[in-house]
């Protein structure tokens, strides 16, 4: 079990068990999660006004606790640490509740403090994020408290931890799910009369890059984007038509949302408010959500790392090795995709992260060939979209995914899954460079450029290359018909 850590995370809202693998990776050492457990307790809830938790409470909080347990039995106690968070913090019976609930873990449970637990959000979710020089701003609506803090590298500079989540502040002004202009405006109010006591501090420190972590801001990103309401990331404007179509329905009706999940309902409300006032307090114009979190941060302050590696190249490099990729193809696919992609694109930062994203898909595009050759950019697609990759967000792999299953075969079932013109070019350049690359034999120079206005591709090839390479000739002309049935007009010209 030495190569095994676990992290358990006692939230206010759900408590998670996390269990990563320590591999070495090129002189560095990197965790990969294989196993999570979440339960939802709502501990907060068991709150009554004395702050006290209930008897119901503590028995639903042992009853998982027995189960996370069981799974960690065989672990060393060097290898696990639990840490519980702000419901822990505040109630007055803790000290009665907390020796039967680390007799039913069968380790020890730190309640930390709200700093600590901020510094432990910020490991987690950069870690999971590419190296940066900027300053990032990372908040973490929990069940009962809400992390801020802002950071550099893997070093947090400002933390705070807030009196406020999206349990307590749903039961406080959300009573039975009702909701309302009135009380989503008191909930605001007194959210931002929080923020506003680090507002000042923070917006003079000022960040790059905004985060959210956990459920609240996962759950609102995809709400937003599965309802139209935001395209990329956690917006206001989004947020204000989220808020309108809850308070026209008086209620959150999962069915009108789609993104939800049954569980978040209840305590969407709360959550909301709470990130509307962050936005307009801290002036944020736009939020993404990273993958890590407390548990993660757990993790690796449990493996005692302290790198700036980029571990989207460190999981490609694996991810080569464990699915023996055809190396040499691969960087043939890579360098030709990229020279047709970098033809078409300003380097702009958006435009400048999807190049990343397709050198590293063209890198993987034959992950499948080792499952079977049949169909095998579906099963690339399935497993880009699906594994543990460290480094990468859900959203990058998302994309990769869809480059995947892009790169041969039918083009119009990319269309629910492709949100960008952008996105689109790099479906065809690596396309391109997967057809003129079959022979899996060098090329000296590119038998064709590329151009593209608008929807209109223009490919011009040299016409005695073509003559020698009929295959190619026949799957270009191909090419034609499936890019007019995605609306693009695609013009083949023979020089």
């Amino acid at each position: 079990m030495d190569h095994l850590l676990a992290a358990v995370d006692l939230g206010s809202n759900s408590f998670r068990l996390s269990i990563g693998r320590v591999a070495q990776q090129e002189g560095s050492e990197q965790i990969y999660q294989i196993d999570r457990l979440k339960e939802t307790v709502r501990l907060a809830a068991g709150l009554d006004a004395d702050k006290r938790l209930s008897p119901e409470a503590i028995d639903r909080a042992v009853a998982v606790l027995e189960r996370f347990g069981e799974r960690l039995r065989s672990f060393h106690p060097n290898r696990v640490r639990a840490v519980a968070t702000n419901t822990f913090r505040v109630a007055r019976n803790t000290a009665d509740f907390l020796p039967r609930a680390e007799a039913a873990l069968g380790f020890p449970i730190e309640v930390i403090a709200g700093r600590e637990e901020a510094r432990l959000i910020f490991s987690g979710v950069v870690h999971t994020l590419p190296p940066s020089a900027n300053k990032r701003l990372v908040i973490d609506i929990g069940g009962g408290s809400t992390e801020v803090i802002i950071g550099k590298g893997f070093e947090p500079g400002l933390m705070s931890s807030l009196y406020m989540g999206c349990v307590s502040f749903s039961r406080q002004f959300f009573q039975d799910g009702v909701v309302d202009a009135h009380q989503m405006k008191q909930a605001e109010l007194a959210a931002r009369r929080e923020i506003e006591v680090i507002a000042k501090q923070y917006r003079k420190m000022g960040w790059k890059e905004v985060y959210g972590s956990s459920g609240t801001a996962k759950a609102l990103f995809a709400i937003l984007t599965e309802c139209g309401f935001s395209k990329t990331g956690i917006t206001r404007v989004g947020l204000n038509k989220l808020k309108d179509r809850i308070i026209r329905s008086g209620r959150v009706i999962p069915s009108e949302l789609p993104g939800i999940k049954t569980e978040r309902s209840d305590v969407l409300p709360g959550g909301l408010a709470i990130m509307s006032a962050l936005f307009d307090e801290l002036n944020i114009d736009v939020m993404y959500t990273g993958d890590g979190a407390l548990r993660l941060g757990v993790l690796y302050d449990l493996l005692g790392r302290d790198d700036e590696h980029d571990k989207r190249d460190e999981s490609v490099r694996q991810f080569m090795r464990r699915y023996h990729i055809d190396l040499n193809q691969a960087a043939r696919v890579r360098r030709c995709a990229l020279a047709l992609f970098s033809g078409l694109t300003s380097p702009d930062s958006e435009r400048g992260e999807l190049k990343h994203l397709l050198g590293w898909a063209a890198d993987l595009h034959e992950v499948g060939l080792s499952i079977a050759h049949n169909d095998y950019h579906k099963h690339s697609a399935y497993v880009l979209g699906n594994a543990d990759m460290p480094g990468f967000s859900r959203a990058d792999q998302q994309v990769m995914a869809m480059l995947a299953l892009g790169h041969q075969g039918k083009l119009a079932k990319l269309e629910p899954l492709v949100r960008t013109r952008d996105q689109w070019l790099a479906v065809l350049c690596l396309r391109l460079a997967v057809l003129l690359l079959r022979r899996r034999e060098d090329l000296p120079t590119l038998p064709l450029t590329l151009s593209v206005r608008e929807k209109s591709i223009v490919i011009r090839v040299d016409n005695e290359w073509l003559a020698a390479h009929p295959l190619s000739d026949f799957t270009l002309h191909a090419e034609e018909s499936e890019w007019r049935k995605v609306g693009f007009s695609f013009e083949l010209l023979e020089l």
